[in-house]
């Protein structure tokens, strides 16, 4: 029969040396003697009946068990942490928290001036904007390290309980420090230098498809992960760039940087936003629905 009084605090010496690494670091840490810390998880390996560290000359490493306990744990940790937050997040956010995750390149140009304008109108509220890969970006999502995520589509592998709905779209474009007026087509790109987002991204996949389905061969090619570099790469006239007009719609008003005019159509890309319906405090709730403008599915 399953027991109903866990011992929390054994839990939390657990986690704690999962995260250091080592019980002489978790004593230092926590202000806890260390034959006290290795008391405690001598007793909870007892009472599951399993080993859940190995001791090694460096501290300890986690057992395959204790990999699989550390998930839930964490998962358990993370939904404390947002009761937490419920419970201190006022209304009226005198104070409370709020996390953001999402690729730098949409950041930029799409939730900047709104984070600027909800730090202005709530400058209690803890603002955290965390940067990353989507499937990072998601894996935060899901232990709650962030509130809700802003990224391109595809978005997959989640949740039942995550809503994912499309809040707008952007284009793509060519852009150049030099005026190429002999561009009026993919066709005139073959032989012009090329910097692009790197293979096995999204937006490089749908632009491949559109060279392999006009029959154009492209060699003379720098891939760089960030749209960021590739916008500094064209300004040092490195090549004709492929990013989102967004990001470079300033530079092309000011002359900096020239638009080529493809008669072809370029791939679009949807921006999404990403949550889990049951772990939303006040401060995220005020920002989807009044600054990004989104009424939310709870």
């Amino acid at each position: 029969m399953y027991k109903t009084n866990i011992n929390l605090n054994l839990y939390k010496t657990f986690y704690d040396v999962a995260k250091y690494g080592s019980i002489s670091k978790t004593a230092i840490n926590t202000y806890t003697s260390q034959p006290a810390i290795s008391k405690a998880i001598k007793k909870l390996e007892s009472e599951l009946n399993t080993q859940l560290f190995y001791r090694n000359l460096n501290g300890v490493e986690l057992t395959d068990k204790g990999k699989e306990l550390l998930y839930f744990v964490e998962k358990s940790y993370s939904n404390l942490v947002i009761a937490e937050r419920t419970m201190l997040e006022t209304e009226n956010l005198e104070r409370g928290k709020l996390s953001i995750g999402m690729p730098s390149n949409i950041g930029s140009f799409y939730l900047f001036d709104k984070i600027i304008e909800f730090h202005n109108n709530y400058p209690n509220i803890e603002v955290t904007i965390i940067t990353g890969s989507t499937n990072n970006l998601l894996s935060l999502l899901d232990s709650h390290k962030v509130d809700f995520v802003i990224d391109t589509s595809p978005i997959n592998n989640i949740s039942s309980d995550t809503i994912v709905t499309e809040l707008d779209s952007v284009n793509y474009c060519f852009v150049s420090k030099d005026k190429y007026n002999d561009i009026k087509s993919l066709k005139d790109l073959e032989n012009k230098p090329l910097i692009l987002p790197i293979p096995g991204t999204k937006n490089r996949y749908d632009l491949d498809e559109l060279l392999n389905k006009n029959n154009i061969n492209i060699e003379n090619v720098i891939n760089i992960h960030t749209s960021e570099m590739i916008i500094s790469g064209v300004k040092k006239n490195l090549g004709i760039g492929y990013v989102i007009y967004n990001l470079v719609e300033d530079d092309i008003k000011s002359g900096e940087l020239n638009l080529i005019n493809i008669k072809e159509k370029l791939p679009t890309s949807d921006i999404n936003i990403v949550y889990d319906k049951n772990f939303l405090t006040s401060a995220p709730k005020k920002f989807i629905k009044d600054y990004i403008d989104y009424e939310l599915n709870l």
